[in-house]
């Protein structure tokens, strides 16, 4: 509240910008005493915005409006020394004007001095305007910008209107936004409004300002287009604080491919909403395998050992000369000219150390892996230590089959087996509503998952004497099970709220998740519960998502390296000779 600058009687003191403010004035300094005048020595001080005034004894200021009460009398004294700020500053008063008080020339004069410090803070800053796709795709990303001013144009608001009804992430974000936004409103009452669109609000210490444009209209920008829509009007808003020049930068922000292509055809600085993105480039993410070369046959023989089928890091590391350094439950094929073994990095809670063990190939309700990446997933799905396992991989690599076989080969542990993808079609085109029950509406987009299914009763059969198929010992627990609806399919829209207990979740095709959703379901996770989650990165029907923004991506980058999580990589396809020419 108080700024020393001199020792003299006449000191610079610096003014706080709450609007009719009471302050006491004495010889040295101005001091904030309450709301109500109370004492002769107590003045009402009208400043809208912070600025540096010069107080003498006689209770003048240079820039603000002193009304020094007298408790007898109630007289008001009304006297006004204005100086330029510039000159308060330098502390030497200079062009003073001593004059009754006008307080229409002294709010003009506050409003100058306002607007002159509001430009001064713009050029030190960039102004990012947000499309309205960044906000569906997260809600907070208001936080991800420093001390930078923000800008959300009108017509965003009105497209957030249009998604505020649903269970979808999407609505969730829309409704989120306009209340946090609603909330942030209420700081100002009628008068000081204005501010949200000329100043904007503070977000909070160390960041920026958030304020709303209402200028959407530009003629030169209608001039380029056929037709008037959101994406052209906030292009128009971005043409409209470019011709201001009061920020260092203006810069649109949109995930929208095309919106961005048409504000660099204009000249306007644009960029994606990076702050979720993963740093490693998609074809750079963590596979959970690695191939070594090298390692003695001796070392490879430990690990076939029916007293030690393990070694240590040292211990390996004294067959052959280096090794990178492992990630918990990272998977290796060691390997030399003549023989190999499948091993996995893994933390022993018995002996309280890390160590390379070997993994077997083993087969899940009938299925058997076809290949050394197939068989460090199925060793993953079945391991009761991880409770968080991902599988990504292109078409035809077996990553829901072996998920599917994999719960149900453990179906006596779990309670309940749950299954679930997200509702997005083909290229993000619906064939609209669909009648029925929830069951029958999402029934179109999990049938790939009842096609594996399928695939596991058709394994488990036998012919009999009458040289019919029927079903064999493990087909006739896998038909009672389906029967007895422990298998049960969970919307995802539905999740949010749940505490999902001693359960094997799996959940497929997660690249069209957000980073939201995906740790919304992880979050679900209760005591004894596995979550699978399966996927290819660079098949995505989600418009808001990309390789590198999609949730299993940024689950395989953040999670990398904890005790309880495995990721394995399929890249050779099983399904048929066709799909891998595919």
């Amino acid at each position: 509240m108080e700024q020393r600058v001199s020792s003299m009687a006449a000191e610079y003191c610096f003014v706080s910008g709450y609007s009719k403010s009471i302050f006491s004035v004495d010889s040295h300094c101005i001091r904030a005493v309450g709301n109500v005048v109370s004492s002769k020595n107590t003045a009402a001080v009208r400043s809208r915005r912070p600025i540096l005034c010069n107080c003498d004894q006689s209770g003048f200021a240079n820039g603000v409006e002193i009304h020094p009460v007298d408790d007898q009398t109630q007289t008001v004294i009304r006297s006004v020394e204005i100086v330029s700020v510039a000159d308060t500053l330098n502390g030497t008063p200079v062009n003073t004007l001593s004059t009754n008080a006008d307080h229409e020339k002294q709010e003009i004069l506050e409003d100058k001095v306002s607007e002159s410090r509001i430009d001064q803070e713009c050029e030190k800053k960039k102004l990012f305007v947000l499309d309205t796709n960044v906000i569906l795709h997260n809600s907070h990303s208001l936080y991800s910008f420093d001390d930078n001013d923000l800008c959300v144009p009108l017509t965003v608001i009105e497209e957030l209107d249009k998604f505020k009804r649903g269970n979808e992430e999407i609505n969730y974000n829309a409704r989120e936004f306009v209340r946090f936004v609603d909330d942030l409103c209420e700081v100002f009452n009628g008068e000081d409004f204005s501010e949200l669109i000329t100043a904007g609000i503070q977000l909070g210490d160390g960041l920026g300002h958030l304020r709303l444009s209402i200028d959407s209209r530009n003629e030169d920008i209608e001039r380029l287009f056929f037709e008037d829509c959101p994406d052209h009007r906030i292009l128009s808003t971005l043409s409209k604080f470019e011709s201001e020049q009061k920020y260092k930068q203006v810069v649109l922000v949109t995930k929208d491919v095309n919106l961005r292509m048409k504000a660099r055809a204009l000249g306007f600085c644009t960029q994606d909403y990076t702050a979720d993105q993963i740093q490693s480039k998609a074809d750079q993410l963590y596979t959970g395998k690695r191939v070594i070369e090298g390692v003695s046959s001796e070392a490879i023989n430990v690990f076939f050992q029916k007293s030690k089928n393990y070694l240590d890091l040292s211990q390996l590391q004294d067959h052959f000369q280096t090794i990178p350094e492992p990630t918990v439950n990272e998977n290796f094929v060691l390997r030399n000219c003549t023989r190999s073994v499948l091993a996995t990095y893994r933390y022993d809670n018995m002996s309280a150390r890390f160590k390379f063990e070997r993994v077997e190939k083993r087969a899940a309700c009938g299925i058997l892996p076809r290949n050394s990446e197939q068989i460090f997933a199925l060793d993953a799905l079945l391991n009761p230590e991880l409770s968080l396992v991902s599988i990504s991989g292109k078409a035809g690599t077996g990553k829901t089959l072996l998920a599917i076989a994999a719960a149900l080969e453990l179906e006596e542990k779990y309670g309940n087996i749950f299954i679930s993808r997200p509702v997005v079609p083909l290229s993000n085109r619906d064939s609209g509503f669909l009648p029925g029950s929830i069951e029958s509406k999402l029934d179109p987009y999990m049938q790939p998952l009842f096609d594996s299914i399928e695939v596991i009763r058709r394994v488990n059969t036998e012919t009999n004497f009458q040289n019919k198929l029927v079903p064999n010992a493990k087909g006739l627990v896998l038909s009672a099970l389906l029967e007895s609806e422990k298998l049960k399919v969970a919307p995802l829209a539905y999740i949010r709220g749940r505490s999902i207990h001693n359960a094997y979740f799996i959940v497929d095709e997660a690249q069209n998740l957000s980073p939201h959703e995906i740790r919304t379901i992880v979050t679900r996770a209760g005591e004894g519960t596995k979550i699978v989650f399966t996927g290819d990165i660079f098949q995505i029907d989600n418009p808001y998502a990309d390789s590198r923004s999609n949730g299993l991506s940024y689950l395989i980058e953040r999670m990398r390296g904890q005790k309880c999580y495995a990721h394995i990589t399929l890249e050779q396809g099983e399904r048929s000779e066709l799909a891998r020419l595919a």
